[in-house]
């Protein structure tokens, strides 16, 4: 049957927001003259995990940790690296190519309207997603399908009418779970062993052409 969307994750797979989300926070505890440990950084589910993150920098400071100026830090510094954050590599060309066969693009992410659409918008690629779909319209977050759901929902189509692109397990488990095939492209933070379960991974957007990805799950 043949396609007619497309359905992409955000952070880390449209754009390496995860990089950056890492800098900050190991930019931050520095402030504080400490080094973050890693082990652990990256959330096995969807969610929003920063509180956490706060709780743990505010136990290594002590009783001095301002949580106000330290998120407003840290954010300030968040939004000087995304100014000038490019899209992940071969993205661009897989959205013209999506285009140019006639394929809708979908975004299905659990970050927030907020979060994502600015990011897209700054990239140059929100004029060119049709659908989206965030974590705070559903009450579960990936490994969920509840965004994927949605998504397929607002395109008003069933499950074998489009493919997922993901960067995480939770987030290809979630693809999955609502139905669809879905395309691995891990993040640096995540081992490749991990993925044995999506339909196709690739090291990055530039691998193939898109009209060639599609063949290989078709």
């Amino acid at each position: 049957m043949p396609l007619d969307a497309l359905i992409f994750d955000f952070d880390g797979l449209l754009m390496d927001t995860e990089t950056t989300l890492l800098e900050t926070w190991r930019w931050e505890w520095r402030q504080h003259g400490l080094e973050m440990p890693v082990e652990g950084f990256f959330a096995d589910h969807g969610g929003d995990v920063n509180e956490q993150r706060y709780a743990l920098l505010a136990a290594a400071v002590g009783e001095s940790f301002d949580r106000t100026a330290s998120h407003s830090r840290r954010t300030a510094y968040r939004d000087v690296l995304h100014e000038r954050l490019e899209p992940a590599p071969g993205i661009r060309d897989w959205f013209d190519e999506a285009r140019a066969q006639g394929l809708r693009i979908a975004v299905a992410s659990s970050s927030p309207e907020h979060w994502v659409h600015p990011n897209l918008a700054r990239a140059g690629l929100l004029d060119r997603v049709d659908v989206s779909a965030f974590g705070n319209e559903v009450e579960a977050h990936k490994p969920d399908p509840a965004v994927y759901l949605l998504a397929l929902a607002r395109l008003g189509i069933t499950p074998d009418r489009a493919v997922a692109f993901e960067d995480t397990p939770h987030g290809v488990a979630a693809a999955q779970a609502a139905g669809l095939r879905c395309v691995a492209i891990p993040n640096a933070y995540v081992p490749l062993e991990r993925f044995g379960k999506a339909d196709l991974v690739l090291a990055s957007a530039t691998d193939a052409p898109l009209r060639t990805v599609i063949a290989e799950i078709s």
